[in-house]
């Protein structure tokens, strides 16, 4: 392409890009109307993103793949990823994550090498595979276990132990507080802000309000006399401090000196944006460096963005600022995606190749996008937000949401407030549904919006599923990415070969998250694991885990199997469907029916029961929930007044171990075995509601190791149960 064409082709982008502002915009101040006066265009910030993503994804960069260069590159697909209605960005950072077998860069102690770490850390909060953190958690373990405590004098050999030079801060620390995020763990945060503090009291300069590169430039002055200040080191920073606070939580004794650290670099660094919309290379001394830079100018666009986006920053003095920068951005990109005018590695780049790029200036870009796509959706949208709370003293990671739905909000989409992220919803009803991930009395906000006002909605991961089986003897099944079951239908009561009785709910494990249900049906074999789990659960007449029983008379007086069925929801969340049980003798002269309405959600291993009785007599009726008891060495433990009982099977050869718990949130009026069955009793008023858990674990999942970590996976939801997130909406 010719040079003509290609400024053609970059303007019409560009004006593609905006839209005129209201009227009233004429009456902005001089300052204001020297900036562009237009709204940014969600379609086109989407639409550029996805250009320069394409152009790197067909032209990886040359560095080692889990090197700091590629993973800020990996910052900004993912970013990309979050909110393009195309799945191929994700998959390529799962394919990423799988070619590096989830490992962090070989320099142990090294930030640059620690960055890929966020990648992974997002990616396992959306898809919940415990491999995809497992190398990263033992790495800073192992550092925390034998912590650097050197100087951060950049000259001494080892000092990279530590985090000595500015860029480190966006490398390193955000890493470190995503694993929190995930696991709760105290030390990672606090390791995480204390060590960026010792580096920002070394290396921030309070007068200018900027960062030296490392403790070398302390001493060093630029042409025109004024201190060195690298333009893309201090972008680091400043994406850095977002990408912190993206996950330090509001109630955080730390955020407000984070906040006010943020503002006050954002003030110094607005004043030294060019007319052009950029930044150069020394922030001081901009006429030394005359070229043109996007990494830095990228990563200054994605921070101011984001506080306009959060309200830290004010719009009307930032917003402009966003604008322009981006105008200049996209400007830098050739019509066939290639972002240009990347400033290489290595020191004083006074003078560079305009064409050249870099994988990590394609992160800044995407990042910028992120948050510039959002401020142009807010633009004309007025979300509903939503407030959920965790009051709890531990984690509630991979936990459904849910609150009515706003009045006009037709196709529903829910934003994290923090990041931009699109995540998974689902609607039944009046109500919205979507997952939540909450440290320790953290309450984090959600934007909901109509999906016309997105460029894309990115598609939803189906993590519940939940049918009727004819072609398999009428079998009912049911799964969440972390368990599966089924129950027995009518037609297998007439089938010469089984002849079999029985509403006991069936068993299968799960070492994948996604679905199996279809698959296994599909391919009519499921007790051998192949990679993915398998039916070795014996439940044949009994009550196997979770099924309910009439306990009268020291006896069980159990249903035969479901007569009918109904689906109320099919996933991607949450599955909802109801089977109807006809009259049997439950004992004391009595008959009783009963409607089942069943319920699971992804990220548990629980399944949520509402069972109403029809019965012949007056009176209250002595329910059992059942768990069948196995010949050897079991574990089985209960706690009446939480109202939960839990099983960790005798070892099935190779298989492993299977746990099954009940929890009747009202409590328990007891326990008792009969018939090889350990129940759990309660009491069901006919015609009213009487609601229980059930679910089930596997040891070779990943999740539960032994019958202790089972246990106290009941234990705490049957405590959470009683603590229900907080949800409020606006």
């Amino acid at each position: 392409m010719n040079q003509s064409h290609l400024r053609i082709a970059v303007l019409a982008a560009v004006a593609a890009m905006f839209q005129a502002m209201p009227t009233q915009a004429a009456e902005a101040p001089a300052a204001e109307a020297a900036a562009p006066s237009a709204a940014v265009n969600p379609k086109a910030v989407l639409d550029a993103m996805q250009r320069v993503a394409d152009w790197q994804l067909a032209n990886p960069s040359k560095h080692r793949p889990d090197d700091w260069t590629q993973a800020v590159g990996y910052n900004g697909i993912m970013a990309l990823a979050n909110i393009s209605g195309d799945r191929k960005y994700r998959d390529a950072m799962i394919t990423m994550g799988e070619k590096n077998d989830w490992k962090l860069g070989p320099n142990h102690y090294h930030a640059d090498d620690h960055i890929v770490g966020q990648t992974y850390a997002e990616l396992y909060l959306q898809l919940r595979e415990n491999k995809m953190i497992a190398p990263l958690r033992a790495s800073f373990d192992d550092i925390l276990a034998n912590r650097r405590s050197g100087t951060l004098e950049f000259t001494v050999k080892g000092n990279q132990d530590r985090w000595s030079w500015c860029d480190a801060l966006y490398m390193g620390p955000p890493t470190w507080l995503r694993l929190w995020a995930i696991t709760g763990d105290q030390r990672y945060i606090d390791f995480a802000v204390s060590e960026w503090w010792v580096t920002s009291d070394y290396l921030y300069d309070k007068e200018e309000h900027l960062y030296y590169r490392d403790s070398n430039a302390f001493n060093k002055r630029e042409a025109n006399g004024k201190k060195l200040f690298w333009g893309r080191g201090n972008g680091w920073v400043m994406g850095g401090l977002v990408r912190m606070l993206q996950y330090l939580p509001a109630n955080h004794p730390a955020r407000p000196r984070f906040e006010q650290h943020y503002k006050e670099m954002a003030a110094k660094v607005l004043t030294l944006q060019q007319t052009d919309g950029l930044w150069r290379a020394s922030l001081l001394d901009p006429a030394s460096y005359p070229m043109k830079e996007s990494s830095g100018s990228a990563l200054y666009a994605y921070a101011f963005a984001w506080g306009v986006n959060q309200g830290l920053l004010d719009a009307k003095t930032y917003k402009p600022a966003v604008t322009k920068a981006w105008t200049a951005l996209v400007g830098n990109v050739q019509a066939d995606g290639k972002l240009t005018h990347v400033q290489p590695i290595g020191l004083a780049p006074k003078v560079f190749d305009d064409n050249l790029t870099e994988v990590y200036g394609v992160g800044g870009f995407l990042l910028a996008g992120s948050e510039v796509y959002r401020m142009a959706v807010l633009e004309k949208a007025k979300p509903q937000v939503v407030s959920v709370g965790n009051e709890t003293n531990g984690v509630r990671g991979d936990e459904l949401a849910e609150v009515k739905l706003g009045a006009g909000i037709n196709k529903p989409v829910v934003m994290d407030a923090n990041t931009s992220a699109i995540i998974n919803s689902q609607v039944i009803g009046t109500q919205l549904l979507f997952p939540v991930n909450l440290a320790a009395g953290e309450t984090h906000r959600y934007l909901v919006l109509p999906a016309e006002r997105l460029a894309a909605v990115p598609p939803a991961d189906v993590k519940t599923h939940a049918r009727f089986v004819p072609e398999r003897l009428d079998d009912f099944a049911w799964e969440s990415d972390r368990t599966a079951h089924r129950v027995y239908g009518p037609a297998i009561i007439k089938d010469p070969k089984e002849h079999l009785i029985s509403s006991g709910v069936d068993v299968w494990v799960k070492k994948v998250r996604t679905p199996v249900v279809d698959i296994w049906y599909k391919r009519g074999e499921y007790h051998h694991d192949i990679g993915e789990g398998l039916d070795y659960y014996d439940v044949g007449r009994s009550r196997g885990c979770g099924g309910s029983t009439i306990y009268a008379d020291n006896a069980l007086h159990n249903s035969s199997n479901f007569q009918s069925w109904k689906v109320l929801a099919d996933g991607p969340l949450r599955s909802v469907f109801e089977l109807s049980f006809g009259k049997w003798d439950a004992g004391s002269g009595r008959t009783v029916s009963e409607v089942k309405r069943y319920s699971i959600d992804a990220g548990s291993n629980m399944t949520r029961v509402e069972s109403k009785y029809t019965s012949s007599g007056k009176g209250p009726l002595n329910v059992g929930v059942g768990i069948v008891q196995r010949d050897g060495d079991g574990k089985y433990a209960t706690d009446a007044a939480g109202g939960w009982s839990a099983y960790w099977e005798p070892t099935h050869g190779d298989d492993g171990n299977i746990g099954c718990g009940v929890i009747l949130p009202a409590g328990a009026s007891g326990f008792t075995v009969a018939d090889k069955q350990q129940l759990t009793l309660g009491t069901a008023q006919p015609g009213k509601p009487f609601v229980y858990y059930f679910g089930a674990g596997w040891s070779k999942s990943g999740d539960f190791a032994d019958g202790a970590a089972w246990e106290a996976y009941v234990r705490d939801y049957a405590q959470k149960l009683k603590a229900p997130l907080k949800v409020s909406s606006k």
